[in-house]
């Protein structure tokens, strides 16, 4: 009985500390043979509607210059076939939940669905750090924060919900970058204002000389600052983010420069679904980027992978040669310039916690097995109702081997409104050849800034 009782009490122990993560040699072998270096099904579907993966795009196409739009490597590619109104049930299988119910509330909305290209690419460095993160990374604290991974992502062969989140969370995004961005909160008849954002980050977690001891020290995954540049009214107020890794232990730490009072100040608001910055009610915080910040509020479960029609390689809206006001139209974006491919997808579903607070009682997100990149996000609101539905428009930018947003959209079913953000169209193009370190992203650095 009393070695029944330590078996006994020793199952419980196990069962209810955090899950070892990592995988056996054996599987990770797999990275790069029938699996891709980041985890994806290297082999195409049975009709081949999705080729193999070959590597992605690892070289830009003939005369692109740094600093240039992205050029279409694809420019040359012909419809497939349009989903409409009309024919939606013909592809529901196909389709996410949020997508089918934009087809049913308006009569314009389609999906030109063009050939899939695996287009996805990353640097060797981020393949040989997720092979080795395989066996290595860990969930800690209930899921709210990782060890032992650098680099790469840490659990490129996944085996719950928790772990596809913290893949697209510490997805390849360069080193460093800076952007000029512009944001609209777009009425329900089509009118908005275009506030104009200058966004810099340094990915802590990618960095070249970074190591699992410091990244572990500083619990600090990205460093982020945001400036408004326009309309004048909001000008000169700059947020300076430090994106911490287990934001249950360290909440997200925060502070904004305010320009007309020349002070910088503590913002310990900037998280979960507090309003997004000058975004007219149209985005919480969390909503950032398709999802950022600590999961705890949420059960994630990993409902498995899919075959989806989803918004892929979207170089016409990233386009200097397109127009913001040709982008933006009442109810949705132009959905002509939008183009969609069929690509796996992995289905993780976010349910609200009891005893916790969210205007969003439960998130499905369809995030892409070759990039880890949140595609489509569904949101419901507390009565259970689709609410938002959320669509990230990605392009590999070649010069960087990123797969990334290049336009988010967040679409409102229960009033017709919707907040697009990352038009970049007649801005100067993403730098990642930008030059940081974290000592750039300090209160004290942002208040020098403030004042110059």
């Amino acid at each position: 009985m009393k070695n029944f009782l330590r078996l006994f009490a020793l199952t419980l122990v196990v069962s209810l500390a955090p899950g070892r993560a990592a995988v056996s040699a054996a599987d990770a072998a797999r990275l790069g043979k029938d699996l891709t270096p980041l985890g994806g099904e290297m082999a195409g579907n049975a009709d081949n509607s999705i080729p193999a993966w070959t590597g992605g795009i690892t070289t830009p196409p003939a005369g692109y210059k740094v600093g240039d739009h992205h050029p279409d490597p694809f420019a040359s590619d012909q419809p497939l076939y349009t989903v409409s109104q009309s024919n939606a049930e013909q592809y529901s299988a196909k389709l996410a939940a949020g997508t089918l119910a934009l087809l049913k509330a308006y009569p314009d909305y389609k999906l030109v669905v063009y050939p899939t290209h695996r287009s996805a690419a990353n640097p060797q460095r981020v393949y040989d750090a997720t092979k080795a993160n395989a066996t290595s990374a860990n969930l800690v604290s209930n899921g709210n924060g990782i060890s032992g991974a650098i680099v790469g992502a840490p659990f490129p062969i996944p085996q719950n919900g928790l772990e596809v989140l913290w893949n697209f969370l510490t997805r390849y995004r360069g080193i460093a970058a800076d952007r000029h961005i512009g944001q609209a909160a777009v009425e329900r008849g089509g009118g908005y204002q275009l506030v104009q954002f200058e966004d810099e980050f340094l990915f802590n977690y990618t960095r070249p000389d970074i190591t699992a001891k410091e990244l572990d020290d500083s619990n600090t995954l990205i460093f982020f600052k945001q400036s408004v540049v326009a309309p004048a009214r909001l000008a000169g107020t700059i947020l300076l983010a430090q994106e911490t890794m287990d934001q249950v232990k360290e909440p997200r730490r925060a502070w904004v420069y305010n320009a007309g009072r020349r002070r910088v100040t503590r913002a310990p608001n900037v998280a979960y679904d507090n309003p997004g910055t000058a975004a007219d009610g149209q985005r919480t915080s969390d909503q950032f980027d398709m999802f950022n910040g600590a999961p705890d509020r949420y059960d994630w479960k990993l409902v498995g992978k899919k075959e989806l029609l989803v918004p892929y390689n979207s170089y016409t809206l990233h386009s200097d040669k397109t127009k913001v006001a040709d982008i933006l139209k009442p109810l949705h974006i132009n959905q002509d310039l939008a183009r969609y491919e069929l690509h796996r997808v992995w289905v993780v579903d976010a349910t609200l916690k009891p005893g916790t607070d969210h205007v969003y009682s439960r998130r499905t997100f369809y995030i892409d097995e070759d990039s880890w990149q949140i595609l489509i996000a569904d949101q419901y609101d507390k009565r259970g109702q689709m609410n938002v539905v959320s669509e990230a428009h990605c392009i590999n930018y070649y010069d960087a081997l990123s797969f990334w947003s290049t336009l988010e959209v967040h679409m409102h079913l229960d009033n017709g409104r919707y907040l697009a953000i990352g038009l970049d169209n007649d801005k100067p193009m993403y730098n990642f050849n930008l030059k940081r370190t974290p000592a750039d992203f300090t209160p004290d650095s942002l208040r020098r800034e403030g004042v110059r």
